[in-house]
């Protein structure tokens, strides 16, 4: 169970979400997450945050680029705070090809080799993930569903890749100032407008 300090209330971000009658419940939750992330982790941190959002195809990316500061002199160098994403929203959608009509693969970084972890994605390429600030350190239970969690995750990766056009989100919650989450949040908007989230361990 996620700790009270990092948890945060999505029934009632659905709620309000569905009260905006001139809007789908999908676009009202997508412009309302990024407010939300947001509050929730300036909870948590300790340092002065850089949050910036960009959009790569259909998911939008909001990180803290903590090193944008140290560059320009406005905060100190601190070797123990990094660059890190703090949520990914948007429409699930095919997967990226590239010229050869194939995914592109993404190797095995050197330091993850021999160890229990991943490259993951925050959105798998197979619903539409991309770039490199897509990829993070995955337990690699979870990220392959060797796991019960895992099983769990890949059960919400599928609903999204089959049901093209589904609002997903990804959340890494972290408990120091490294880019490794501690837990990793997954959320679909399911077809109903059910909302199904789910706290991994990571």
């Amino acid at each position: 169970m996620l700790p009270y300090r990092y948890a945060i209330d999505y029934q009632a971000a659905l709620s309000a979400a569905r009260e905006q009658g001139a809007l789908s419940t999908a676009i009202a939750l997508q412009q309302a997450l990024p407010s939300i992330w947001r509050h929730a982790y300036l909870r948590t941190i300790t340092h002065q945050p850089n949050l910036v959002r960009f959009r790569h195809r259909t998911f939008e990316y909001v990180c803290d680029l903590y090193s944008q500061l140290e560059e320009t002199g406005s905060v100190p160098f601190d070797q123990t705070i990094a660059d890190r994403v703090i949520g990914v929203f948007g429409m699930s959608s095919r997967a990226q090809e590239c010229r050869n009509g194939r995914p592109t693969k993404i190797e095995l970084s050197e330091e993850l080799e021999g160890t229990q972890r991943d490259d993951g994605h925050f959105m798998a390429r197979s619903i539409g993930g991309g770039l490199d600030v897509n990829l993070f350190s995955q337990n690699r239970l979870l990220n392959r569903g060797w796991s019960s969690q895992g099983k769990i995750y890949r059960r919400m990766e599928k609903y999204c890749r089959e049901q093209e056009g589904t609002l997903c989100f990804s959340r890494p919650i972290y408990s120091d100032g490294s880019n490794v989450p501690r837990w990793l949040e997954f959320g679909v908007l399911k077809n109903d407008e059910s909302l199904w989230v789910e706290v991994f361990d990571n």
